[in-house]
């Protein structure tokens, strides 16, 4: 099992997603950040909402998620981001390398 995660979030748009990409990269939380827009459907404060949002997700090392977390919630313009941790159970030997050399 590899030591590599992938961890998510929203945003509401292109702008906020590239200044909290640039932040986690530039700070070495994350090797590498993508961003798309996605359509999100929710409850909240007891409505259905549908909006257009930008979701991000990081490549990075399980050992930096905490700190990863702390900028994430620093930086997130929303009161109740979404940050979701998923672990890479395999992949190229080579590209987990390159995430493990450029997170820390």
């Amino acid at each position: 099992m590899s030591n590599a995660c992938v961890v998510m979030t929203t945003v509401a748009n292109a702008e906020q997603a590239r200044m909290i990409m640039t932040a986690v990269v530039e700070a070495r939380l994350a090797a590498c950040a993508q961003t798309q827009g996605i359509s999100s459907c929710y409850r909240w404060d007891g409505k259905v909402v549908s909006e257009d949002e930008q979701l991000i997700v990081f490549k990075t090392m399980s050992d930096a998620y905490e700190a990863l977390e702390v900028k994430l919630l620093a930086l997130h313009p929303y009161d109740t981001p979404e940050i979701i941790r998923l672990p890479i159970e395999s992949g190229s030997a080579k590209y987990l390398a390159w995430i493990a050399s450029e997170v820390g």
